[in-house]
């Protein structure tokens, strides 16, 4: 007997299935207005945290820190890993692609093989934040 449907007989088939964080903490940040599906962000591992010794900060250019990935039973939603289950699961960073934004918190799924920024625009930034003038610099 196989395994996902096939019927081959002595084939074991490996199914990859996407590893799914949630970005929270970024209404202490810049909100979520300014994320969009397909965005890509990235993970950091913040060993010196002094709240948590498996935090992963998630940075998105140009802003920086926007968040943190989700580490507590009660902001770690249903179907997403935990920042202490992922932390051994990749040197200092990683990359991840957002799938869904929500009010107080995006769903993003990890992208290993990922080599590369894709920024948003300072366009979409300005927007989002109703700013003006091409100065602008987070403080952060």
């Amino acid at each position: 007997m196989g395994f996902a449907g096939n019927q081959s007989v002595g084939r074991v088939q490996t199914v990859k299935e996407d590893v799914l964080i949630a970005v929270a903490g970024t209404k202490h940040y810049f909100g979520t207005d300014f994320l969009r599906p397909g965005q890509l962000v990235r993970l950091v591992k913040e060993p010196e945290n002094p709240f948590d010794g498996e935090a992963i900060r998630v940075e998105l250019m140009p802003l920086g820190r926007i968040g943190y990935v989700a580490n507590s039973p009660h902001t770690v939603p249903r179907g997403c890993r935990s920042a202490g289950r992922i932390y051994d699961t990749f040197e200092e960073a990683i990359f991840a692609e957002i799938l869904l934004v929500a009010r107080d918190m995006a769903v993003a799924r990890l992208v290993p093989q990922a080599e590369t920024w894709r920024n948003i625009g300072m366009d979409a930034v300005h927007d989002a934040f109703q700013l003006s003038g091409s100065a602008w610099m987070p403080g952060r």
